[in-house]
């Protein structure tokens, strides 16, 4: 699940075969990955603001390797929830339920992240994929229109 989940590379490879298999909505699925990548990049920002350092306790041992001393948010639980809101409502499939509380457990168990990063995390992501869908439903002309103004 780390790996997978290692810089959003396991969501976003998902969405691209999403947009490859199913031509018909296709747009739809390039947007849902957008949002993905799009919620870990605002994960990465926030991270950098806050530069809250990962737990370092003796009794824990750390069990994978992370591509910063950073802590909060949790990356992967931010991408991993944007995933299971975009792709759940393309899919017509409840995914948060299923694939985000394995994953924040995850981030808990390998001793790299707090229960409040993965909170913080899942929260972002929920509003990042939130905000994302809430755009796309929004009519192409209203859209089109705003971007001339």
């Amino acid at each position: 699940m780390s790996l997978f989940g290692e810089h959003a590379a396991g969501w976003l490879l998902f969405g691209a075969l999403g947009a490859m298999i199913d031509r018909r909505r296709r747009r739809d699925w390039v947007a849902a990955t957008a949002a993905v990548a799009v919620a870990h990049g605002a994960s990465v920002g926030v991270k950098r603001v806050v530069r809250r350092p990962r737990p370092d306790n003796p009794r824990v041992q750390v069990l994978v390797g992370t591509p910063s001393k950073l802590s909060f948010p949790s990356a992967h639980a931010t991408s991993t929830t944007a995933a299971a809101v975009v792709f759940g409502a393309l899919l017509r499939k409840p995914l948060a339920a299923a694939l985000v509380p394995p994953m924040a457990l995850s981030r808990m168990v390998l001793g790299v992240h707090y229960p409040t990063d993965v909170l913080a995390g899942s929260v972002l992501g929920a509003a990042v994929a939130v905000a994302a869908r809430r755009l796309a439903r929004r009519p192409t002309a209203l859209r089109a229109q705003e971007g001339n103004e």
